[in-house]
């Protein structure tokens, strides 16, 4: 695996916020975002969402076709669900009533490439030092949950990994908790 870097809660949330709240390409950038970030989705998921996969009253996302064409559901919390309705009410406000739910202003289909610039330019303005991009965001959940104590069979699932070890591996690589907790629990005495 390439070197990764997990931004924190914080540093997501300015990434998020660095998105305008007024501008329709700002709204959406920030529900996309929300998204990846909160759900733990890949971006090509999340570009392939259609509005109906979501459901804000039991507060789920439905991937119909994930990586190896598995489908799964994961849950969102309530303030990416707002995010997420704010995007869904300007689209329908600007008369887009097809196609995916994260689209360009005129109803067609987003880019990979597109969110990846789009995150480095708010992670430019939000003053992120670190290397961002859309797969960045599922790390970070990732991380997240298992610092929080989610056992790992739930985030196997949550991230739809087909295998527990998959998962192991990827936390082990991007949340070693066990192994900085040890270290930090161990004392030394330079002066002895």
């Amino acid at each position: 695996m390439p070197k990764v870097e997990i931004l924190t809660r914080a540093e997501a949330g300015r990434l998020l916020k660095a998105a305008s709240t007024a501008a329709p390409t700002g709204i959406r950038n920030r529900a996309i975002m929300a998204v990846m970030y909160r759900g733990g989705l890949r971006v090509s998921e999340a570009l392939d969402l259609k509005p109906s996969d979501l459901d804000p009253i039991e507060g789920t996302v439905r991937i119909l076709d994930g990586k190896g064409h598995k489908s799964r559901t994961v849950s969102l919390d309530d303030g990416a669900l707002a995010v997420v309705q704010r995007w869904i009410d300007r689209r329908h406000a600007m008369g887009i009533r097809r196609g995916p739910l994260f689209c360009t202003l005129d109803g067609g289909p987003m880019s990979r490439s597109y969110v990846g610039q789009m995150m480095k330019r708010y992670a430019d303005r939000a003053g992120i030092d670190k290397r961002v991009h859309p797969h960045g965001l599922r790390h970070c959940n990732a991380a997240e949950l298992a610092a929080e104590g989610v056992p790992i069979n739930v985030i196997q699932v949550h991230l739809g990994h087909s295998s527990l070890s998959t998962t192991d591996i990827y936390l082990r690589h991007i949340a070693p908790a066990d192994v900085i907790a040890m270290g930090r629990a161990r004392t030394w005495n330079p002066e002895v």
